[in-house]
């Protein structure tokens, strides 16, 4: 795949750090002033203090942003499984430490997770950062003592009283959920032990004490029950060298200053109201523009690739669900259900039962397939409080679905059109770097070996007709069909799981889904779920770390803004503005305050282009521009603006 490095490059920054040394004239070029503006204001005393302040506010006050951070490529536990081995045996050095210092904590359960590890605990007081520091001072000393982590095999019974003995009762409760015999047990030295099925280290001494970090505290609900004892969560990163840590660090912290909750508020793009309940995003203005104009790029591709459009209900009778099984296997992430009349609806979790619903809704040949119905369809699920966040975590959000319905010998040639349309429309957001796992038939499933074997290695040629490499997951699909998921990486290396292409086998089968054959038989078609987006607030959040908040032209909420220097140069400023507006340019005035300060404020609220405009460019009907990352572009007339802004959004480029 062709290198990402460079698809960011409105990412580069501002430079201002010339402006202390400048003239007032050379600074009032760099921020855009025409120098026969300038001329014309400095042999008053007034201007020289106007000019002067422009220097000094820009100066101190303007914020240039910052480019991407050098990446370095970080393992991952799918990469490299002595890194997961390393990262599980953290959590249990962890948890020895914890009860070396604390002997009345009780232990529950401690994983690897994506980027390190995580524990449990019951403990009597609220964990601490200086405790944090106690516990990983604790760590370190194990690690330094080499110890042995050797794995043992008991029977039921022989792990239960050597649990109680110790009288860890969340234990307990583990072991009763382990269905296969024998118990497995891990030991560190002849001190600590846990009920675990592995993998670890040989030995403590083959952890990095360097490249560990304890990183915070957090509640966590046994069993994520909410009704159930409230524990302590402490979460900790492991790598495998110190380097590794320090890389993973900056990026956490060019992490946080993306933040999308943060951006989301600052450039007032989407806010999560708590008095209408969490996980429920209102998009204000200038994020329901984006969002606008995303989803009206994603219509138009669509259509242009056979689709056809669909706008279904946001509710369905319960029984709908109870035959497609949602009620059976979803039910826990699914709202209560509400009654009507004496019969019981629910909100969709789902759009592919109302799909299903008009492909049924007449007799369908094969000459008609592949049928291909796509929506922006919104559903609702049920999430924990504690669980939301921001757009990637919600309650109610919109899928950019589709179903396409075809004869088993098209699979491979959909597949691969689905993989194309994907790349087409990802490209277009600067993302070209993806990660692709094909995921296969795992011991529960539905289906005919024989259709599980042709559907697979449908997916696989498509993938490599690509000339995508691919990873394996090899018992990882869903149990009614193989799939394939695509991770786009971001502008500082972020892996994102976003598209997602699934074969069906089930529903078509539950709701008995039939085209007429050449010899007018009845067969099943196959059904393939796909996403490219996986939902429109998600993928708006990424986009806004992955920018950081600093669009591209093309998806801009506002592409350029008007600086009058007074309010002499608002008749004008009007004009311009209404031209600008003829041509789909999204525009604006700012007025009211000090020239230096209304530049500042378009660079805080990252603003692609910026016109200033004096009693010179009134008599010229022109305009002075400077672009946010192609810097001074001089004096222009207003078609030349338009014509620059037009060519940059259809080309998807930079000014």
């Amino acid at each position: 795949m062709a290198s990402a490095a460079n698809h960011l490059v409105w990412c580069a920054a501002f430079q201002l750090g010339a402006v202390r040394r400048a003239s007032c004239l050379t600074t009032c070029r760099f921020l855009g002033v025409s120098e026969t503006l300038v001329r014309q204001r400095v042999p008053g005393a007034r201007h020289r203090a106007f000019a002067s302040s422009v220097a000094a506010e820009s100066e101190t006050e303007i914020s240039p942003p910052s480019p991407s951070p050098h990446k370095i490529p970080l393992p991952t536990n799918e990469s490299c499984e002595e890194l997961l081995r390393m990262r599980h045996t953290c959590a249990h050095v962890m948890a020895m430490a914890v009860q070396t210092l604390y002997p009345d904590a009780k232990v529950t359960i401690g994983p690897w997770i994506e980027k390190g590890f995580y524990y449990d605990f019951d403990l009597k007081e609220p964990l601490s950062d200086k405790d944090l520091k106690k516990i990983k001072k604790e760590m370190d000393r194990i690690i330094g003592r080499n110890l042995p982590l050797r794995r043992e095999e008991v029977s039921r019974e022989e792990a239960k009283d050597r649990i109680m003995s110790i009288n860890e009762k969340y234990k307990l409760e583990i072991l009763e959920d382990i269905k296969t015999e024998p118990i497995t047990i891990y030991h560190i030295g002849n001190d600590w032990w846990d009920l675990c099925a592995g993998p670890h280290v040989e030995r403590t001494g083959q952890l990095n004490r360097k490249a560990i970090e304890l990183e915070s505290v957090a509640g966590a609900y046994w069993r994520g029950d909410v009704k159930r004892q409230m524990l302590q969560r402490i979460y900790g990163t492991a790598w495998q060298t110190e380097e590794q840590l320090k890389a993973y660090q900056t990026q956490k912290e060019e992490a946080k200053r993306r933040d999308h909750r943060r951006l989301g508020q600052d450039l007032e793009i989407f806010s999560i109201q708590e008095d209408a309940g969490g996980g429920l995003v209102f998009w204000h203005p200038k994020g329901a523009l984006i969002r606008h104009l995303i989803e009206d790029y994603w219509k138009k591709v669509h259509l242009r690739r056979g689709y056809e459009l669909l706008y279904t209900p946001h509710i369905a009778k319960a029984e709908l669900w109870k035959r497609s099984g949602h009620l059976d296997f979803y039910k826990e992430n699914m709202f209560e259900q509400i009654k009507i009349e004496e019969e019981f609806y629910q909100l969709r979790p789902m759009n592919c039962p109302f799909h299903i619903q008009i492909y049924k809704d007449r007799v369908r040949s094969y000459r008609e397939l592949p049928i291909k119905f796509a929506e922006l369809g919104t559903v609702y699920r049920y999430e924990l409080s504690g669980a939301l966040h921001g757009l990637f975590r919600v309650r109610g959000f919109t899928q950019d679905d589709a179903h396409i319905f075809c004869l088993p010998e098209q699979i491979r040639g959909e597949i691969k059109s689905v993989l194309d349309l994907t790349e087409e429309i990802l490209s277009q957001f600067g993302f070209q770097n993806y990660e692709i796992n094909l995921s296969t038939k795992p011991e529960k499933a539905v289906g005919s070996d024989d259709i599980w074997h042709k559907a697979t290695e449908a997916l696989k040629d498509a993938i490599s007709d690509k000339g995508w490499t691919y990873g394996i997951d090899e018992g990882g699909g869903a149990f009614y069909g193989p799939k394939i998921d695509l991770k786009i990486e971001d502008a500082i290396g972020r892996k994102w799981q976003c598209s997602t292409i699934q074969v069906d086998f089930n529903l078509p089968e539950r709701f008995d889904l039939t085209y007429v054959d050449p010899s007018q038989a009845r067969k099943q078609p196959i059904m393939i779920h796909r996403a490219i987006f996986g939902s429109i607030e998600r993928f708006v959040g990424i986009l806004i770390e992955s920018y950081a908040g600093d669009f591209p032209l093309w998806i801009a909420p506002v592409q350029a803004r008007l600086l009058p220097v007074t309010d002499t140069e608002l008749p004008y400023c009007k004009q311009v503005l209404a031209r600008l507006r003829e041509k789909d340019i999204r525009a604006e005035i700012a007025c009211g305050e000090r020239l230096s300060k209304l530049i500042r404020n378009a660079e805080v609220q990252k603003i692609p282009l910026m016109a200033v405009v004096g009693p010179k460019e009134v008599e010229a009907q022109t305009l002075t521009v400077r672009t946010r990352h192609g810097g001074e572009l001089g004096t222009l007339s207003v078609d030349e603006v338009i014509d620059r802004i037009e060519t940059a959004v259809a080309t998807r480029g930079i000014l």
